[in-house]
């Protein structure tokens, strides 16, 4: 039998990237985003596509229930979809930080409680949490963003070692810079929060660092679409993959150096 996926997020980017790679490798894919018009590629390989939003309890029953359904089993769950909500800590309403926990944290944490019943009764599974190396590191005018990932990693973390005893598996990917459409929501929200006022001098400096990270030799989300293709597959996945190369050399450098000089060393490349 064909082995199921559902992924959330999956109309552009990292999302889309692993739907059509499962796809190509003989998985049955439900691939779930509010730009239903955005998966038509998906749908002519043979993935299942459907309207997600994954801030509506309703919509998030009713994806679980489409694949239970039609497949009577789900082998994995890759909880893709985020955005980031920049800002100076001042400036982000409480609203949008709020807004942010519900797409970065207690979706992915809600589709898990639906799923895991169902996982734990076939005798195991894989849920994939996307987060990112802004889980482990943290840069100014991005605090929302960086604490949603800080918390869906403790959570990833919690999760393995509470359904790994019923045959669960729980990976984290933590990517680095991709390039995808991600770093223009980003950014247009942190020129939306603080692009004038006291944090303008600095957005211009993270915003011209951003465009330079991001377009100048970062791999396409395809980089990311293999690793969530090996950890489905794995039979012990590791607990969390950083991808790329240069993503892991970050997270060991935050791990080797101390705060102190790691804040110089941003302060020094903001201008701060």
């Amino acid at each position: 039998m064909k082995r199921t996926v559902l992924i959330t997020g999956a109309s552009a980017g990292i999302g889309y990237a692993a739907a059509e790679l499962l796809v190509k490798r003989g998985y049955s894919v439900y691939a779930g985003a509010r730009r239903v018009e955005k998966m038509r590629g998906l749908e002519y390989l043979g993935a299942r596509t459907f309207r997600l939003d994954v801030t509506d309890e309703a919509s998030l029953k009713a994806a679980v229930d489409l694949v239970l359904r039609a497949e009577g089993r789900l082998d994995a769950l890759v909880n893709n979809a985020g955005y980031g909500a920049h800002g100076a800590l001042e400036d982000v309403p409480p609203d949008e930080a709020r807004r942010q926990f519900d797409v970065n944290v207690f979706a992915p944490a809600r589709l898990a409680q639906l799923v895991l019943p169902h996982m734990r009764a076939a005798g195991g599974g894989t849920i994939v949490n996307v987060s990112s190396i802004a889980g482990k590191v943290t840069m100014p005018t991005g605090g929302w963003y960086h604490a949603s990932k800080h918390a869906l990693e403790a959570l990833s973390d919690a999760l393995r070692l509470e359904a790994g005893q019923f045959g669960v598996r729980v990976v984290l990917i933590e990517p680095g810079p991709i390039r995808t459409e991600w770093d223009e929501t980003a950014m247009a929200n942190l020129e939306k929060y603080s692009g004038s006022g006291p944090y303008a001098p600095l957005v211009r400096r993270v915003v011209e660092r951003f465009r330079t990270g991001y377009r100048s030799g970062a791999p396409g989300p395809q980089a990311v679409a293999r690793v969530i293709l090996k950890a489905i597959g794995a039979r012990a996945p590791a607990a969390r993959y950083a991808v790329p190369f240069s993503a892991s050399a970050i997270v060991f450098l935050k791990r080797l150096l101390p705060d102190r000089l790691l804040d110089w060393a941003l302060r020094r490349a903001l201008g701060l």
